[in-house]
């Protein structure tokens, strides 16, 4: 039997807007009780490291304050991923190579992010705090967030009547989710909540009426924006000579990869494409695809230059139940709540082996994360 790593848990909290459901839940606070429930879901293991992925906390090694907090023992580490808004998946990827090379026979990993009570950082001799740190050096594209995606949305010809009809269908398909059932076994209730905070009827006649958020007669605007949130995922990952019959998720290739910084964006159309390369597939033999949804111009972009058409043809493939669009975008996380959303979507519903999922994010700085997992 292999070392390769496979996913044989998968959890995540209730996402919540920041400034509401969680603004007095610091990041470990959300991370703990999930990393306690996915060990709990492989009982009789000894958890080797914890590797959380982190934007904006207050340092000091999340990961390895989180696991205390867990009360996984003295003994456990961990590590903190940046990869700014890649770093849930991208930790999911560091944790993975540790099995993979038989370092490791069980780790978990996943993100976890507090908007609400992240510090404020002033730079030495500043007298106001910053917006954000840089993505990029000085002299190179740094954009905001909104502004790229308005200029992805440019470059890519990406409608605001898609835009606005994709924000509708991820809340519609995120509320009809909820109401069938589909998340209550992925969530850990946290703060009195055991529901995502945002999901919401939406009409497209509504969107229609919002104002451009970002450039005066732009198409991105708040209603096809995700909302800044708070909120944890994690998964357990073991080599497959020790999965026993624990069902999941086999890790097959995962890629990080850069792109121009102007248009960050784009980043998981290179990623994808090395992860598809890699391993030998096409993308038509991917069952599952689960994209971090910071904006729905970045999703389209994405999805046209891959070949996929999430409100058509592949309405049933990407996103199915909705996305950071309806659930919330907590930054350092929702990478790891693509692949929790996988898990549910194929593990949980009982998917035959050798189903293909897919996972992707966008990342600040011009940056793309990929995976490609297969139901074993």
């Amino acid at each position: 039997m292999s070392d390769t790593p496979v996913v044989v848990a998968a959890r995540r909290t209730p996402i919540g807007t920041a400034g509401h459901a969680y603004r007095e839940l610091g990041v470990d606070r959300l991370a703990a009780p999930v990393i306690a429930a996915v060990t709990a879901d492989v009982p009789g293991r000894r958890v080797d490291d914890v590797v959380l992925g982190n934007c904006m906390g207050p340092g000091g090694n999340v990961a390895r304050i989180s696991a205390l907090a867990a009360g996984l023992g003295d003994e456990v580490p961990g590590l903190t991923v940046d990869r700014q808004c890649g770093s849930g998946l991208a930790a999911i990827l560091v944790a993975g190579q540790a099995v993979r090379a038989g370092e490791a026979d069980l780790v978990i990993a996943g993100g976890a992010e507090s908007a609400s009570t992240a510090p404020r950082r002033t730079f030495r001799g500043a007298a106001e705090p910053y917006e954000r740190a840089p993505f990029a050096p000085e002299g190179r594209p740094d954009p905001d967030m909104g502004p790229a995606a308005e200029a992805l949305a440019a470059a890519r010809g990406v409608s605001r009547e898609r835009q606005d009809a994709y924000a509708c269908r991820s809340h519609a398909r995120a509320l009809a989710a909820r109401a069938a059932g589909r998340f209550e076994p992925e969530i850990v209730p946290i703060g009195g909540r055991s529901e995502d905070q945002r999901p919401r009827p939406l009409r497209a006649a509504s969107l229609a009426r919002l104002p451009a958020a970002f450039v005066a007669g732009g198409t991105v605007t708040a209603g096809n924006s995700s909302p800044v949130s708070d909120g944890a995922a994690a998964v357990a990952l073991v080599p497959e000579r020790s999965r026993g019959d624990l069902p999941g998720m086999r890790l097959l290739a995962g890629a990080v990869v850069g792109c121009d910084p102007a248009l960050p964006g784009w980043g998981p159309v290179p990623a994808v494409r090395r992860v598809l390369e890699r391993t030998g597939v096409d993308v038509e033999r991917v069952v599952a695809v689960e994209i971090v949804e910071a904006f729905a111009a970045q999703v389209l972009a994405v999805t046209d230059a891959l070949g996929l058409d999430p409100l058509g043809a592949d309405d049933e493939r990407v996103c199915a139940d909705g996305g950071a669009l309806a659930l919330g975008h907590p930054w350092g996380a929702t990478g790891a709540v693509v692949v929790t959303r996988l898990f549910s979507r194929l593990v949980r519903a009982g998917a035959p082996p050798g189903t293909l999922g897919l996972a992707a994010a966008a990342v600040g700085g011009g940056l793309g994360v990929a995976a490609l997992f297969e139901v074993v």
